[in-house]
């Protein structure tokens, strides 16, 4: 049974609704967490590329660009950016490729910036990707990555309800997705309203639009369905990638909750 969510269906229907305005969003994050915004001059490298979101808001900011997917969708979602905004642009490229493929890897060289949002532990071997993401950042480049937080017990149920999604009908996962949908903003709905906020969510649904130029569907859709399914605290992530000669820029932490921790890394070295 493949049990690997399909990320490139939900990020195909995820296009139809992508406007100039969650464009300039995921541009504005992208430079607010490198903490430049002009990336001239700069080679920029997208593992896991999605819907191919990102890589375009790096190639609006000046960045020549290689991007890669395993997903085959994904890959044609990245390519059908590329065809409407920078039509046979030379400073773009565009693969079918694997964060675990070392001999593939091996043939791409050193970038600028590597980055990889919320990819790596949908690999199956996170460590290893992280690993390898690591050996493709230039002496003074930097790492941006994005990682699950470890919540401990919670992180195996929803390893368990991924599964479970995963092995399901497309109704039941429908299903499934409306009701963690309904139960998360009931909660949050609780919380505001006990705090003396007004509890509907839509101030929240227009953050997460503004802060990368996402949708909250298809960013539950992802969250419900994203297997395989790793997770790692800030520790384990500095633990791991200092010795290899990085170090940390930017931290954007959750505090404990869902979703993914961003961290900026610098690799040290000439």
């Amino acid at each position: 049974m493949n049990e690997r969510f399909e990320f490139g269906k939900n990020w195909a229907h995820f296009l139809t609704v992508l406007t100039e305005e969650r464009i300039l969003a995921s541009q504005r994050a992208l430079s607010t967490m490198l903490g430049r915004d002009d990336l001239s001059g700069l080679t920029f490298l997208d593992i896991g590329s999605g819907s191919g979101l990102s890589s375009l808001a790096a190639r609006r900011l000046g960045a020549k660009v290689h991007s890669f997917d395993f997903d085959r969708n994904s890959v044609v979602c990245t390519q059908s950016l590329k065809e409407r905004f920078f039509k046979d642009d030379p400073s773009w490229s565009i693969e079918q490729g694997s964060a675990l493929d070392e001999e593939y890897l091996s043939t791409l060289g050193e970038f600028d910036i590597v980055y990889s949002w919320g990819v790596l532990h949908h690999t199956g071997e996170m460590w290893r990707g992280i690993q390898n993401a690591t050996s493709l950042v230039k002496p003074q480049g930097s790492l941006f990555i994005a990682i699950y937080n470890d919540q401990g017990a919670m992180s195996k149920v929803w390893h368990t309800i991924k599964r479970f999604y995963n092995r399901s009908g497309a109704l039941l996962r429908f299903l499934l997705v409306c009701l963690i949908g309904i139960l998360t903003e009931s909660a949050g709905a609780i919380v505001r309203l006990l705090s003396g906020r007004n509890p509907l969510p839509f101030t929240r649904w227009r953050q997460v639009k503004a802060e990368r130029g996402m949708s909250v569907w298809h960013d539950l859709v992802d969250w419900v369905g994203g297997y395989p399914f790793e997770v790692a605290s800030p520790e384990a992530i500095f633990e791991f990638v200092k010795p290899r000669g990085f170090v940390l820029e930017k931290l954007v932490t959750k505090r404990g909750g869902w979703g993914c921790c961003e961290y900026v890394f610098m690799r040290s070295g000439e």
